[in-house]
């Protein structure tokens, strides 16, 4: 049926499931026609709103479509959407921001309700019912399971060679039956190349011919690379004083252009044969397995520039053989990332002085996009770097600070910090030694003194674990919310 048609079918009140994961695999057709539904029944005087659990990010045609009419109630568990965002910041939609490997869960114990419908894409459907899964995973396999109704996309446009590049893995289960998930190699197989689904189920197969949302990344600037440059010079000498094993461990890297740049850094660096285990895989990462520096990799999404789909279409056989696609509670399940030794590379917004993390909030009030799945890998991984220039708006604001304005990673969560300034290695550091290395190696050097001068009247007064001025220690956003700087 038409888009329109299948739209009608989604109540008003649902919580409903849709695809999509890092701008790739969402529904194209039935949010937009949804949009439009909603936007006549408030013409009409009638309320209507829906809650949007996805993967994560979506596109403009999902979030912002539904934002932009004022059709959502509810948005979980991640989102980038710049529309969606200024609802969310302006407390007209409820967000639940949720570690990426928790959300599965979360809904197979109900915690978060029953849903009462999902909108999932594929990329066909066999004969037997069982599903073609499109360029992401995502929670795809969970919202099948346990939604009422189910609407299928059918999208004819990716490559019909992509069949046969996923793992659904049907294992898992709710306490107290769980099972250990035998995954022992990033790139092992463990369940099926298809998704399944009841068919008694399914309302609606709305066909379609559209593109992922296929964002431009920014060429490495000079300070992207010299983050680059830091993390791999760091990884060498961890190698050569045999804390890494030569052939190295699987790689994470969040998303964004430095995270991207990192990737784009290790085509030139000394290490070989590489694994991926990460949530989504981008450009860098394919370039790496272009090039032959990176064997293969575990993802649960391909989200590429069109420069780079073109490259995968077009070698859709080399990278069939090189990429698998898994839901993300196995992408990024904790377990795994803690037994297979992952490496992670997440961006951030801003650290303090002491390890404390801030990858979401802007001035401690206002959402950006979400936690995603770096607290699964900066927890759970055998390295895990948080990285960032070391300021914002031309020099303005400072992203090393006293005291971050929200916290998503606690110190106890970060191992290393690198900014294009250098390198700060925490591991084994109390407090005040982690806040020295972060002043000296992280910050820029116009902010440094005043850093340090923070850091060393705090440590005559009070409590001397973890020194702070508690009258202070926020300051410097307060004075960028009253005139735009965090100068004096």
């Amino acid at each position: 049926m038409s888009a329109d048609q299948a739209a009608a079918l989604i109540p008003a009140g649902s919580n409903v499931g849709m695809s999509g994961f890092t701008g790739s695999g969402h529904p194209k057709l039935v949010p937009q026609a949804l949009a439009a539904r909603i936007e006549a029944e408030h013409a009409a005087g009638r309320p209507f709103k829906v809650n949007v659990w996805t993967g994560a990010s979506t596109a403009p045609e999902l979030d912002g479509a539904l934002a932009k009419v004022g059709g959502m109630g509810q948005r979980l568990p991640f989102q980038s959407d710049p529309i969606c965002r200024d609802k969310i910041n302006a407390g007209e939609v409820d967000y639940l921001d949720i570690h990426l490997s928790h959300v599965a869960q979360q809904a197979w114990f109900g915690f978060l309700g029953p849903m009462q419908v999902a909108v999932v894409e594929v990329l066909g459907i066999l004969p037997d019912g069982r599903l073609i899964p499109s360029a992401a995973v995502g929670n795809n396999k969970t919202w099948l399971d346990i939604a009422d109704k189910v609407i299928l996309e059918v999208n004819s446009l990716p490559p019909a060679e992509m069949e046969g590049m996923h793992d659904i893995y049907y294992g898992t289960a709710i306490p107290p039956r769980r099972l250990p998930i035998n995954l022992t190699q990033p790139i092992e197989r463990i369940g099926e190349p298809y998704l399944r689904v009841d068919p008694a189920k399914v309302i609606a197969v709305v066909p379609t011919h559209h593109g992922d949302r296929d964002t431009a990344f920014a060429k490495p600037d000079a300070v992207s690379s010299q983050i680059a440059a830091h993390i791999i010079d760091f990884l060498a000498h961890e190698v050569k004083v045999g804390r890494l094993p030569k052939a190295m461990l699987p790689l994470q890297s969040g998303v964004g252009n430095v995270a991207n740049a990192v990737l784009a850094g290790l085509l030139d660096g000394p290490f070989d044969d590489l694994l991926g285990f990460t949530e989504v895989l981008q450009d860098g990462m394919l370039e790496l397995i272009k090039r032959g520096k990176m064997a293969a990799a575990s993802a649960t999404a391909i989200s590429l520039s069109r420069d780079a789909l073109k490259e995968f279409t077009d070698n859709i056989g080399f990278y069939r053989e090189r990429i698998v696609l898994r839901p993300q509670e196995i992408s990024n399940h904790p377990e795994l990332v803690r037994r297979l030794g992952v490496i992670a590379m997440n961006a951030m917004i801003e650290a303090d002085i002491y390890g404390n993390i801030n990858s979401t909030h802007i001035m401690g009030s206002s959402m950006m996009n979400g936690i995603g799945g770096s607290g699964d890998f900066a927890r759970n991984g055998y390295l895990s770097f948080f990285v960032t220039p070391s300021v914002a708006k031309g020099g303005q604001v400072s992203c090393i600070v006293p005291m971050v304005s929200h916290v998503d990673h606690t110190e106890h969560d970060t191992q290393i910090i690198v900014t294009e300034q250098g390198l700060a290695d925490l591991r084994g550091l109390a407090p005040r030694q982690r806040a020295q290395v972060i002043i000296d190696k992280c910050a820029h050097p116009d902010w440094r003194p005043l850093l340090q001068d923070y850091f060393d009247r705090a440590r005559q007064k009070g409590g001397q674990h973890t020194p702070h001025i508690l009258g202070e220690a926020l300051s410097w956003h307060q004075r960028c919310l009253d005139t735009g700087s965090m100068r004096v």
